[in-house]
C-alpha cells in the first residue's frame, strides 16, 4: 500500500483542534480512608480516662511520669465534660408508674 503525504504550506489555513477545557472540581484534600472499625468514638475516650484511672491506682507510672499521665487525664476528662451532652432533669410525673385510677 502507497501512502500520500500531505504537504501543508506556510500559512496555508490550518484548523487547530484544541482539546476542550472540561470543568474540573476543586482539588479537594484526600484524606486517608479508614478501615472500618478504627475510628473513635466518646465511649472510647471515657474508656481510655478509666483506664488511665485503674492503671495509676494500680502503680504502673513512675512518680516522674504522673504529672504527665495526670495533664493528659485531666485534658481528656475538660473535653469529654465539652462533648457529652447534657442530661435534662427528667419530669418526675414520667418517670413515676402508672397507677390506676378508679
Amino acid at each position: 500500500m502507497a501512502t500520500k503525504k500531505k504537504t501543508l504550506k506556510k500559512g496555508s489555513a490550518k484548523a487547530k483542534v484544541q482539546p476542550t477545557a472540561q470543568p474540573q472540581a476543586p482539588a479537594q484534600p484526600t484524606q486517608p480512608q479508614q478501615p472500618a472499625g478504627q475510628d473513635l468514638s466518646i465511649a472510647d475516650l471515657k474508656n481510655l480516662a478509666t483506664i488511665i484511672d485503674v492503671a495509676s491506682t494500680r502503680g504502673s507510672f513512675r512518680a516522674n511520669e504522673m504529672a504527665t499521665v495526670g495533664a493528659m487525664y485531666n485534658k481528656l476528662q475538660a473535653f469529654l465534660a465539652r462533648v457529652a451532652p447534657e442530661q435534662k432533669p427528667e419530669d418526675k410525673k414520667a418517670d413515676a408508674p402508672a397507677t390506676a385510677t378508679k
